[in-house]
């Protein structure tokens, strides 16, 4: 388990590579996160981080998930998330600690790769709906979804607004969108 350290840090990078390149007029394009435009959805990401954040370091996140995050400046905002986010996983014990998110109380191992889904499956939203699906990390997508698949599945999960149910993943898609579609996004027919 203690890779999913190195994995939650390629996450943090590669979806920051996605923000850095979506500029404000891209902000109120769609998602296949029906309920969710691009800066909702980038607010959500921040949003998990914070609240990451604040229960690996015994803080107040200061805010409920869903709170205005970005302010005037998404990218900022992700960029210190992100920083602050790197920092809380990489201290020690990071993993021992007893999380407890809106899933209920969780083990530090299962807390590190559901942030870990979080991170990959919203960066890889952000990109899909941005056009910048090249800053993705094709191989982290890949090592996700074996991670999810020896742990027996997500069946648990599949409940609404979490994860729906698979969808079918073009023949020959790339990582990122098997992974979505593994998640239950609907990839076939979206450009890309």
């Amino acid at each position: 388990m203690a890779n999913v350290i190195g994995q939650i840090d390629r996450a943090i990078e590669a979806t920051g590579r996605v923000v850095a390149g979506v500029g404000d007029d891209r902000l109120t394009d769609p998602t296949m996160c029906t309920d969710w435009d691009v800066r909702a959805l980038l607010n959500h990401t921040v949003g998990g981080m914070r609240i990451f954040t604040a229960q690996l370091t015994g803080t107040d996140a200061g805010a409920d998930h869903e709170a205005d995050w970005l302010g005037t400046d998404p990218r900022a905002a992700y960029a210190a998330a992100a920083d602050a986010d790197h920092a809380a996983w990489h201290l020690p014990g990071a993993l021992a600690i007893t999380v407890h998110i809106s899933l209920g109380a969780l083990p530090g191992p299962l807390a590190a790769v559901i942030h870990l889904t979080e991170l990959c499956a919203h960066g890889a939203d952000l990109a899909v709906a941005t056009g910048r699906e090249a800053a993705l990390d094709e191989d982290l997508c890949e090592e996700l979804l074996a991670t999810m698949h020896g742990m027996g599945g997500i069946d648990a999960y599949r409940m609404p607004g979490v994860f729906g149910p698979e969808a079918p993943a073009p023949a020959g898609a790339l990582p990122h969108r098997r992974l979505l579609a593994y998640l239950g996004r609907p990839v076939d027919g979206v450009p890309g």
